[in-house]
């Protein structure tokens, strides 16, 4: 399966944005983008004006970035909310939060997507009593999100809840810390995406 390999802070100083993509690195002094707040690159101080296509562009790429997908998988995911009927963007952005590793992720059960696919990859993760290891699987409402039971588990996520304390669950999730469980309340609305997407300028440019 192709996946990026390359440095991930580089991609935040590309979009000029915080994509939290090293997770508590980036709430740091440490942070890449605090540090040289420029775009990477031989001539990345000189001031351009991007073109319309630039900005739709450069939109895909920060919420592609954003979600760790690659562009035949976004495309996918877009032809599917195209077909889906009502607004395109909302059902785009619907789509990827139903994603499972974006759902640990919003759970602060890891400090970043990266480590969020890594955790279902590694089998830790069930969905209504069944072993799910697939990171791109959209829950549904009702789903039940449980963890593997293992003391090792167990100290890890303890370990990645204490680093995200201060990041607020999204109004369609619940986190049960008694039981170590989650429930999926209802599908994601567009009032719950807190980052700064301009989803219409994603479908104007796969619209052209």
């Amino acid at each position: 399966m192709a996946r990026y390999i390359g440095a991930r802070c580089r991609l935040c100083r590309r979009e000029g944005e915080k994509l939290f993509l090293k997770g508590s690195k980036c709430n740091t002094e440490k942070c890449p983008l605090v540090r040289r707040n420029y775009i990477p690159g031989q001539h990345s101080q000189k001031k351009t004006k991007l073109s319309n296509y630039g900005l739709q562009l450069r939109e895909k790429q920060k919420v592609k970035r954003m979600y760790g997908i690659l562009e035949r998988q976004f495309r996918h995911y877009f032809n599917i909310a195209r077909k889906a009927g009502g607004v395109t963007g909302k059902v785009l952005l619907q789509l990827l939060e139903r994603r499972l590793d974006n759902v640990i992720f919003r759970l602060g059960l890891a400090t970043s997507r990266a480590q969020a696919r890594q955790i279902v990859r590694h089998n830790w993760i069930y969905v209504n009593s069944r072993r799910v290891n697939i990171p791109s699987y959209l829950v549904n409402k009702g789903d039940t999100i449980a963890l593997k039971t293992k003391e090792n588990v167990k100290r890890a996520i303890e370990n990645n809840l204490e680093l995200t304390k201060e990041r607020e669950i999204p109004g369609w999730l619940q986190w049960n810390k008694d039981t170590f469980t989650a429930n999926v309340l209802r599908l994601p609305d567009r009032e719950d995406i807190v980052q700064p997407i301009k989803e219409h300028l994603i479908v104007e440019l796969y619209s052209k």
